[in-house]
């Protein structure tokens, strides 16, 4: 029934929006009406599927809460760039449908044509093993049994799982191209919120702190302890140097890749898109808390011995699984079908389930419409008419579908699902990262340093995804592997592009500004300077301008104030542990505090906060899209002069 109402919503949602598509900019774009609760709800929604879902819960049973420490590291940095609109706030004043229109607008069409179909192969195989591992999640999580035998042919659960799935994920971005996406992701993104709060409090109920510091104090091997982030050198891939290496890739890249690219030109005004990104950093504490919980609640019942015969069982089942990476992988989700009780495990299917449409959605709209975009609509001589190029983004989104279902049904998967995705971004983002920061920023980027820049990137991530499939003991990681591709196209961007640069190019034209007289420069001066100090001092630090309002200013402060908190808290501990080392019995009552509790009443405070956001921004979507003008030539073409 929980499921069968969360079916009901979305679909119903999505065919109650079909009514407002009247244009390519309402398919590709939802008609560029999106406010920034609506944003934040239905991006954040690509994070609540079941393979991300998995991806981490490898990452607790490997890491625990000690990645946690480090990551803390990364908050405020990540929390300055959403707030500064880096890169995002310069895209959406181009006006661009897609990443690839932009690199025509400031580069050349050639370069359009190549990073289009560069960035869709990528993202195809990017997103090729996630309908695979979102039902094998449910298969195990569900309790179906592996095979099923039909007409006398024996079939796989879990692929009989991804059709159904899947044909779902294309009924629902078909319908109503970003539209509907939006609207159905923004729903399920609202319901999550408040899901993740009761699911979280349930498993609290059940499991007692005594009970899972006893297991999360064991250490499997010396140095790889799961508590103590000091005791934990020894891990191999998740420690310090992945975060630090993480997050220079996460600002390198920022919107380079486009599994989401439709919400990087969906939002009502730059300004929006932006705020999108800030109120993000809010939403993202209840998802990260639900995970937590889950995956410290599927390691205790593995391993405590008060569920030692409840967790035999678990083990027989995975005994099934054919290899050791598909074990690692299904251990908490089937532990999680076993120790759920009824109606809190239809509440975690539900969610995942809206989670992996809301994901499958937005990787099926961006792909297939970059392919036509980016790659088929600028080698055409003659412009498709609006019906014919909505029916082509239709055919086209219909094909990844078909090519993500046969690539999960054969593909073997080797690499952590974290890797997988590192690598594969890689292809594309170790490259683009450069050529966009470049191209938004800097007048000397050229043509020559761009297309330096792209080959060099996707040369060297795809040489490391070979040389990784043929050498299993390769020393570098695909975070090094990604890192060091990114380097080398940045140092080769800034080369060539200095050394080929012939005359400036006119940024203030791309992005429709008006150039500034000097009197206008030395009014908006003197109006920075009249501001009170502290908010001086966040203009500065931020980038933040005169589009911010009051409320937006203490919105933006106390996300980036709490984040460089947690920064001081993991700096200071730091100190306090190489002077004088914690025991086990104060990490595990800071993790409890500050792991598990104080993020549960943010959460809580930010579902109620949300939903009214939320409900506002789609009855403004709604109103805005009904008495919007249709302009046929806004179709992603660029016109040359």
């Amino acid at each position: 029934m929980i499921i069968g109402l969360a079916l009901s919503l979305v679909i119903g949602s999505a065919l109650y929006t079909r009514r407002y598509l009247r244009s390519v900019v309402d398919f590709m774009a939802g008609g560029r009406c999106a406010g920034r609760y609506m944003l934040c709800a239905a991006r954040g929604e690509m994070a609540s599927g079941a393979v991300v879902f998995v991806s981490l819960f490898e990452v607790y049973s490997h890491a625990g809460f000690t990645l946690t420490w480090w990551q803390w590291l990364s908050f405020p940095v990540i929390a300055i760039v959403a707030a500064s609109g880096f890169v995002v706030y310069r895209y959406r004043e181009t006006r661009a449908l897609t990443l690839a229109q932009f690199l025509e607008m400031r580069y050349s069409k050639s370069l359009r044509i190549f990073s289009g179909l560069l960035s869709f192969l990528a993202g195809i195989m990017n997103f090729g093993i996630i309908p695979a591992v979102g039902a094998r999640f449910f298969v195990y999580f569900i309790g179906f049994p592996p095979e099923l035998s039909l007409l006398g042919f024996t079939v796989s659960t879990f692929v009989l799982v991804m059709i159904s799935l899947m044909s779902v994920t294309i009924l629902l971005t078909l319908s109503g191209g970003q539209i509907s996406v939006m609207v159905s992701d923004c729903i399920s993104g609202l319901m999550d919120q408040w899901l993740f709060l009761v699911i979280t409090i349930v498993l609290i109920c059940m499991f007692s702190w005594t009970q899972v510091t006893e297991v999360m104090l064991v250490q499997p091997e010396p140095g790889k302890s799961l508590m103590n982030p000091f005791d934990a050198l020894g891990l191999d891939n998740f420690n310090v140097w992945y975060v630090l290496m993480e997050m220079s890739l996460l600002i390198y890249g920022t919107m380079a890749w486009q599994n989401a690219s439709a919400y990087n030109s969906a939002a009502l005004t730059p300004h929006e898109s932006r705020m999108g990104n800030v109120l993000g950093r809010w939403r993202e504490f209840g998802r990260i808390l639900a995970i937590t919980v889950l995956a410290v609640a599927g390691i205790t019942y593995m391993n405590h011995p008060d569920f030692l015969s409840d967790a035999l069982s678990v083990r027989d089942v995975l005994a099934s699984l054919e290899n050791e990476r598909l074990q690692g992988q299904m251990t908490i989700p089937t532990a999680l079908s076993y120790l759920l009780p009824v109606g809190i495990k239809g509440l975690l299917c539900a969610v995942l389930i809206t989670g992996v449409w809301g994901g499958d959605t937005t990787h099926l709209h961006s792909w297939g419409g970059i392919l036509v975009q980016d790659v088929i609509m600028p080698l055409r001589r003659k412009p498709f008419t609006t019906k014919g190029h909505i029916l082509a983004l239709r055919l086209s989104m219909l094909g990844v579908g078909l090519f993500a279902v046969l690539f999960g049904a054969f593909f073997t998967q080797t690499e952590y699902i974290t890797m997988w995705f590192k690598i594969t971004t890689a292809i594309f983002v170790g490259g683009a990262g450069s050529v966009i920061i470049g191209g938004l920023y800097w007048k000397k980027g050229t043509i020559q340093g761009a297309w330096t820049a792209m080959l060099t990137g996707s040369i060297l991530s795809i040489a490391g995804i070979l040389i990784r499939q043929v050498y299993a003991d390769f020393p570098l990681n695909p975070v090094q592997i990604s890192s060091g591709a990114s380097l080398i196209a940045i140092s080769l961007y800034v080369v060539v592009s200095l050394l080929t640069c012939r005359k400036d190019f006119d940024l203030d034209q791309m992005l429709h500004r008006e150039p500034k007289t000097r009197k206008q420069k030395l009014f908006i001066a003197e109006k920075h300077n009249s501001q009170p100090v502290w908010r001086r001092l966040f203009a500065n630090f931020t980038g933040a301008n005169k589009d911010y309002s009051t409320a937006d200013w203490w919105i933006a402060s106390l996300i980036i104030g709490w984040l460089f908190c947690l920064a001081g808290i993991m700096v200071l501990g730091t100190v306090w542990n190489l002077i004088d080392p914690w025991k086990p019995a104060t990490w595990s009552t800071f993790w409890l505090w500050m792991g598990i509790l104080i993020p549960l009443v943010i959460s809580a405070a930010t579902a109620v906060w949300f939903t009214y956001g939320v409900v506002r921004d789609l009855r403004v979507f709604f109103r805005v899209l009904r008495t919007e003008k249709v302009d046929a030539d806004d179709d992603g073409s660029v016109q040359h002069d």
